[in-house]
């Protein structure tokens, strides 16, 4: 059997990568251990104080995932890495792929969107969370790049604009729409004191948790990132503007655009089924009834808003890789935009 030698710059990211994996798992370890140093509980515990953790260092059983699970994710991820390495291959670079997605998912990176925005506009907010959410993205995006650098070699993408079929552009518009209809106007509504969708005591844990900073970050952030999509169907999404210093007129990397869309619809379908499956089985235990689903009507909606939304974006970025594509003719495009 040949021997097929990683590239050399795949070594770079696969150190990096390991250096990230044994960081976490050396944290894992000292949690289980005994030490909180980074730990949180906010998720556990009644307690509300996310600076401290909400409790962080009175809790003594430590969770399966939080402890020996990460602990077994990370062997996991060990093992991509030697095979990345040492055997590498169209498989190992599935598996590279397969462990960055699961980062990303896990990590949430919707959760930062709004988070963030908020902590800035000065919410208090749990900063070990946070941290540990960055330090996820950071590591699905390690192994991205090594899936990339050990992948055999493609072509070269297409070069110039190429239009997109005009079902892309629909589903586009869809996914630009989905978070400005289903987020902002009744989050929007909800800060102005308007109790749309929700029982009178949401509203009024909203007005008493939220300040005006805070609600409108929550509000806006979501559809002016949303409106990032209308790169996947403009010329602009292709091509830098020239208003761009160093850039301007160049071709946009493809993986630039096709890569964070993937990974942001992967996790908005994900959040939305993973959802809507523990509503549905808190309705069937009878931990919630169906009069409080009416109540809240607008909140239950969200959570197909999180769905359609990142289905939209998902077809919106197939249209984007095959229009981008060196191997899509134009007389292909043409045929696949018809209605």
């Amino acid at each position: 059997m040949d021997v097929v030698e990683v590239p050399t710059r795949a070594r770079a990211w696969a150190l990096a990568c390991a250096v990230f994996v044994v960081a976490a798992v050396a944290q894992r370890l000292y949690w289980i251990a005994g030490g909180r140093w980074g730990y949180t509980a906010c998720d556990r515990t009644d307690l509300v104080d996310p600076a401290g953790g909400c409790g962080a260092d009175q809790v003594v059983a430590l969770p399966f995932w939080s402890g020996w699970g990460a602990v077994g994710v990370g062997v996991a991820l060990v093992v991509v890495l030697v095979c990345t390495v040492r055997l590498p291959g169209r498989w190992a670079t599935a598996g590279s792929w397969a462990a960055a997605a699961l980062l990303l998912v896990v990590a949430f990176p919707l959760h930062l969107v709004f988070e963030v925005p908020a902590a800035l506009a000065g919410r208090p907010s749990d900063w070990r969370d946070l941290g540990a959410r960055l330090a996820l993205v950071v590591g699905g995006a390690l192994f991205a790049g090594l899936a990339n650098a050990s992948g055999p070699r493609r072509g070269p993408a297409a070069v110039g604009y190429r239009p997109v079929p005009r079902w892309t552009r629909r589903w586009a518009y869809v996914a630009v729409t989905l978070p400005v209809v289903g987020w902002a106007v009744p989050h929007g509504l909800w800060v102005l004191g308007v109790p749309v969708g929700i029982s009178a005591r949401e509203l009024n844990d909203i007005e008493q948790n939220l300040s005006t900073a805070t609600g409108l970050a929550i509000t806006l952030v979501p559809p002016l990132a949303g409106l990032l999509v209308l790169g996947l169907v403009q010329r602009w999404g292709q091509e830098f503007p020239l208003w761009v210093p160093g850039l301007r007129g160049r071709q946009v990397p493809r993986r630039l655009a096709v890569i964070p869309a993937g990974v942001v619809a992967l996790t908005l379908v994900t959040y939305g089924v993973l959802s809507v499956a523990v509503l549905v089985g808190h309705l069937l235990a009878g931990d919630t009834r169906w009069s409080d689903v009416w109540d809240g009507w607008a909140v239950t909606a969200t959570l197909l808003v999180f769905l359609g939304w990142g289905v939209s974006l998902a077809v919106t970025t197939t249209g984007y890789a095959l229009a981008t594509s060196a191997d899509t003719s134009m007389t292909d495009l043409a045929g696949s935009g018809r209605p």
